[in-house]
């Protein structure tokens, strides 16, 4: 029996939005993985699952023990990690009886679990987390420590089913291996939201979100892809079929007019020498037949446009991004930035530099300082001493996206960051950007998450004057393979210096990065890749 089932779930906002119309599967034991584009209703189906949300109409079936983990962990930074762990009490009931105090009520809430703290530290252990984690508020974490302590929290809880959203967001590699380590060897069923390749290519399914619906496939990452891409080639031959036949009814109904109005000629010159009324019987049987075999052509090119449409619909095929940048370019000898002896917030201490377009991905684990790194070269942070010295135009796009005023349409947004360009120059270029006709006068609160962050984009690389220095804050974090797509293909066309923070091997690798500045207790080690 799977662990978790669900049949015919339909779901809408309050505000009449759709989001399922009637979703069936089920959760069976191992790891698997829930996929779709940013916005399609990945998250809304997790909470769904876990009872955080109740769907309009359906049934969910659930085990005893269920666990879920958001993908925004909000727990209280004044608390201890072992209350977040529901640990607290049986810590201290534990401690009661070792010192002595036999009162019953430590045994009842002890009950079975005597080793929970040795538990405790082993689930912690294996996600990278000293022992000590349990005597530390939460508020003394790491945001990647925060979230594995939360799914540490899920898993020594041993639940039947666990449900996780983007559990390996902002971690390092180190810790996002040992997170996918312990997913895989847990016993029960666990489902990810995730667009992370290193957990996709650990799970045994991946199911689909698209549209409404939910399909499912057997295998890890690269049996999917190798379904999506035979699934695209038979609809690329579905839309070159369907655009022949449109053509070919066009062309025959083409000739049907033409021929017919030569009949009608031929027609009204033998008409002369007949009786008026037979002409006129004659004349009123052929537009008769005329207009109905009009008709059918007209039908038959109707039938056949839609049918290329459903075809293009099937065929969902990604536009690309392609725009030109060229006053992003840095010439090769050009400074760019120097940061001497620069003492950040954290205490490091970093020496480097950058001259020309060189692309720099900034490592470190989690908690390194490499947010405070870009803080600092932007200017939002002072450094403690030394100098940062900043040469050219830079641009930022955070890990959050909020270069954005939700308040703002797509155009206005940016305008406001290069003031000197008219509406229609902003409006040819984010055409370039998927923002056409009437998608740029959208209000920037209403877009969805790829559409988001082609705006982001569109705003910061668009700006004026050009940015020559690119910050990226990781980037890839909650985007699906399209999205991800597009900010690749708008860095390929980015002239400038970039440095990026990120735990994507595979993006930093389609970048061509160059350089890897880590970042370490002992401060910034630069080499070249």
């Amino acid at each position: 029996m799977p662990a978790l089932s669900f049949s015919h779930l339909t779901f809408c906002w309050p505000d009449g939005t759709p989001v399922f119309g009637d979703i069936t599967g089920a959760i069976d034991s191992g790891l698997s993985a829930l996929v779709g584009a940013n916005g399609v209703g990945k998250s809304t189906l997790l909470k769904l699952l876990a009872g955080e949300l109740a769907p309009d109409s359906g049934a969910i079936t659930r085990p005893p023990r269920l666990a879920y983990v958001p993908q925004d962990v909000a727990l209280d930074p004044s608390a201890r990690a072992d209350a977040a762990m529901g640990l607290a009490l049986i810590r201290a009931a534990i401690r009661a009886v070792e010192s002595g105090d036999v009162d019953q009520r430590h045994f009842d809430v002890i009950g079975d679990d005597w080793d929970a703290q040795e538990r405790a530290a082993a689930t912690l252990a294996s996600l990278g987390l000293p022992p000590d984690t349990l005597d530390r508020t939460v508020g003394e974490l790491s945001g990647g420590e925060m979230t594995r302590l939360a799914l540490a929290a899920a898993l020594h809880a041993r639940p039947d089913v666990l449900l996780l959203d983007e559990p390996t967001n902002n971690l390092d590699g180190q810790a996002a291996q040992q997170v996918l380590d312990a997913l895989v060897a847990r016993s029960g069923a666990t489902l990810v939201v995730s667009h992370d390749r290193r957990v996709l290519e650990r799970v045994s399914a991946i199911g689909e979100l698209r549209r409404g619906s939910l399909r499912w496939f057997g295998g890890a990452i690269d049996a999917y892809e190798d379904a999506l891409a035979g699934e695209r080639a038979a609809a690329e031959q579905a839309v070159r079929t369907a655009k022949s036949d449109v053509a070919r009814q066009h062309r025959e109904l083409r000739t049907y007019v033409e021929g017919a109005a030569r009949r009608s000629k031929v027609g009204a010159a033998k008409a002369e020498s007949m009786p008026k009324i037979l002409a006129n019987a004659r004349k009123r049987q052929a537009q008769v037949t005329l207009g109905r075999v009009r008709g059918m052509h007209e039908d038959r090119l109707a039938d056949a446009r839609e049918s290329l449409q459903r075809a293009e619909d099937a065929a969902d095929r990604d536009r690309e991004i392609r725009v030109l940048l060229p006053d992003t370019d840095v010439p090769g000898r050009r400074d760019v930035l120097a940061l001497d002896r620069c003492v950040l917030a954290t205490g490091t201490e970093v020496t480097a530099s950058i001259q020309g377009p060189e692309r720099i991905v900034l490592a470190g684990r989690n908690g390194a300082g490499k947010t405070t790194l870009l803080r600092t070269v932007l200017g939002d942070l002072a450094p403690q001493s030394g100098t940062v010295d900043l040469r050219v135009p830079t641009g930022y796009l955070p890990q959050r996206l909020d270069v954005l005023d939700p308040r703002l349409t797509v155009v206005d947004n940016v305008r406001a960051r290069a003031a000197d360009v008219s509406p229609h120059e902003v409006r040819e270029a984010l055409a370039r950007f998927l923002f056409r006709g009437a998608a740029g006068d959208a209000l920037a609160a209403q877009l969805s998450g790829g559409e988001r962050l082609r705006a982001a984009l569109a705003a910061v690389l668009l700006a004026r004057p050009a940015p020559q220095l690119l910050l990226l804050d990781e980037p890839t974090n909650n985007l699906d393979f399209a999205s991800r797509a597009h900010l690749i293909e708008a860095l390929e066309d980015y002239r400038g210096a970039l440095i990026v923070v990120s735990h994507d091997a595979a993006f930093v690798e389609e970048l061509r990065v160059q350089r890897v500045w880590e970042m370490g207790p002992d401060g910034l080690v630069d080499r070249a890749l």
